[in-house]
């Protein structure tokens, strides 16, 4: 067979049935074959919503995403996209066109070092010279992708090799010597992390993105219950542990709640699985969990004792090292050491209820947050873009399930939630889908309106409109004396006449009480909708501000104390810590 029939061949041989692309010329060999596969390819109208539509149908799913882009131009659209991927340790695999062999490094028209580029960005990729080497790399690509620290890996594929005949051969094996990933804890360790637990009176578990990609949420959920402690999330570990669980803590770092700051900072032992302790999850590392012996299991062992000093760390996966975990801590004496640590991180909680109910107009972010998680399901997948919209959502959206919040983190790219709804819808059809997005970031790639159009995925997109780049715009107002420079968007365009244009659906929110039904309708239609919802330009997200430690939030924090029955709010900078 052809090169372009081996690779569509080694596609459908490891599962995958779905495609993101972008034809091109050196691309052609492959398209042609393509018209003819069984392989449901998807045509966005930019590569890098290819890219981001692969993310998020890799994170909603659980398998490797696939996105196309030809040579040149289109390799570096998806350069974005890959990057993303990178840096959030998601599995996709990206087919790239190249200019024929004898052309590479010549400078051929739309030629880019598309290896070199992508070096940096990729845990791995190819470029196979030959037609013979297609079905071993592409099998090696998905390995490398979706094992160990998941991540995106690149096949460039120059346009000859395409074309070239060659014999496919079924029974393919892959030698990839210097990448065997580590996924049993060494059992001293585990137990030293044990007795660590077992002696501490104030622990707390800090969940990561690394519970969701090794599916260790039940092992979470055990552990937790196990040693009775109270579970802090970082962003893309949002949906590890039920949020609306006695236990939870929501979110910890620059826009975290502030009962998880608190909490953390006073902790005595903190467990930290599968997170990389990035500068917006601890603040200034110098003031990060100071009374607390932190015990580091993660399955890259590059990221261990990289940003934060560990006491006890353990390289493997997850669900292996947490099940061992509590089968140790089972096998140890413990008395009640934290019976007194759980009544007073229940009390402290309490004190702590953010502030959602708003009649406001225009609209409160909390009060549209709210609306939102009281119109969707638990089974619900919920995207969003980067910005003020991502840590309201972060914030006060009530996540219970894994793989239900997706989200950019790392890289914190305007313009992934919507093109991530996408590939969340195709992955998983049967559920609800529902993007939202800031309008800097929807603008970015509202020309995907026609993709969602086109092809009938009926996402529904929130639009949290308030014509600025929201939270450049609060950090200018927090700390450069509210010189708002350039970041009002101005006027255009009107959101529901720019939907209309593409044939989608739209309706505007003005006021309190209008999302609910809006939205309920528009996941009953079964159609693309976007919905641009009216904000407040003003209202500031509580923060920690840079090179500060967790416990010192600055901007209005609002509250609601159940036992009081009454508000508080605090404009000025609180350095309070728990027990003060």
């Amino acid at each position: 067979m052809k090169g372009g029939e081996a690779i569509i061949k080694s596609l459908t041989d490891e599962g995958v049935d779905v495609v993101f692309g972008y034809p091109g010329g050196v691309l052609l060999p492959l398209y042609d074959v393509i018209y003819d596969s069984d392989l449901r390819h998807i045509l966005v109208r930019h590569e890098q919503c290819a890219a981001h539509a692969a993310d998020g149908y890799a994170r909603a799913s659980g398998k490797v995403g696939v996105c196309i882009a030809t040579s040149g131009p289109g390799a570096t659209n998806l350069v974005t996209g890959i990057a993303t991927a990178y840096m959030d340790s998601s599995s996709i695999v990206a087919l790239t066109g190249q200019v024929v062999t004898p052309l590479i490094g010549k400078d051929a028209f739309q030629e880019v070092d598309t290896l070199g580029i992508t070096i940096p960005i990729t845990k791995h990729n190819f470029q196979p010279m030959t037609p013979q080497e297609l079905p071993s790399v592409i099998k090696s690509a998905f390995y490398i992708a979706g094992t160990g620290r998941k991540g995106p890996v690149v096949v460039d594929l120059p346009k000859d090799v395409q074309e070239l005949e060659m014999e496919f051969e079924d029974d393919i094996k892959i030698d990839l010597p210097g990448y065997k990933p580590t996924t049993k804890g060494h059992p001293l360790q585990i137990k030293r992390a044990a007795e660590l637990i077992v002696n501490s009176s104030k622990p707390v578990i800090l969940a990561g993105g690394g519970i969701i990609a090794s599916n260790s949420f039940s092992e979470l959920f055990r552990l937790s219950e196990t040693i009775v402690a109270p579970v802090t999330t970082t962003l893309l570990g949002k949906g590890s542990f039920p949020e609306d669980h006695p236990l939870s803590l929501g979110m910890l770092g620059m826009h975290g709640r502030k009962t998880a700051n608190l909490i953390v900072d006073d902790c005595d032992c903190l467990i930290a699985v599968g997170c990389r302790f990035s500068d917006r999850t601890t603040g200034n590392v110098a003031e990060f969990a100071r009374k607390a012996k932190i015990i580091h299991i993660d399955i890259d062992p590059a990221e261990i004792g990289k940003n934060v000093d560990v006491d006890v760390p353990i390289v493997g996966d997850a669900k292996i090292i947490l099940e061992n975990l509590v089968e140790e801590i089972k096998r140890i004496k413990r008395g009640e050491r934290t019976k007194e640590w759980l009544n007073y991180v229940k009390n402290f909680k309490k004190s702590w209820i953010p502030r959602m109910s708003f009649d406001d107009v225009p609209l409160k972010p909390q009060q549209v947050i709210k609306e939102i998680w009281e119109t969707l399901s638990e089974d619900t997948i919920v995207t969003t873009d980067v910005g003020q919209n991502q840590m309201w959502m972060a914030h006060y959206y009530t996540s219970k399930r894994p793989r239900k919040f997706i989200s950019s983190g790392g890289l914190g790219t305007m313009g992934f939630g919507f093109p991530a709804a996408m590939g969340a819808k195709v992955a998983k059809p049967e559920e609800d889908v529902v993007a939202v997005c800031g309008d800097g970031g929807f603008l970015m790639v509202s020309q995907d309106l026609a993709t969602v159009r086109e092809y009938d995925i009926p996402v529904v997109i929130c639009i949290l409109d308030n014509r600025y780049l929201g939270m450049v715009a609060q950090w200018q107002r927090l700390f450069y004396d509210e010189r708002l420079s350039h970041t009002h968007l101005g006027d255009v365009p009107d959101f529901v006449k720019l939907a209309e244009s593409y044939k989608v659906n739209a309706e505007r929110v003005e006021k309190p009480g209008q999302l609910r039904e809006t939205l309920s309708d528009a996941l009953k239609s079964g159609e693309p909708t976007l919905i641009d919802i009216i904000i407040d330009a003003e209202e500031i997200l509580p923060m920690v501000p840079p090179g500060r430690g967790l416990t010192e939030m600055v901007g209005e924090y609002k509250v609601e104390n159940e036992n009081m029955g009454e508000d508080r709010t605090y404009n000025k900078q609180s350095q309070g810590k728990v027990g003060d």
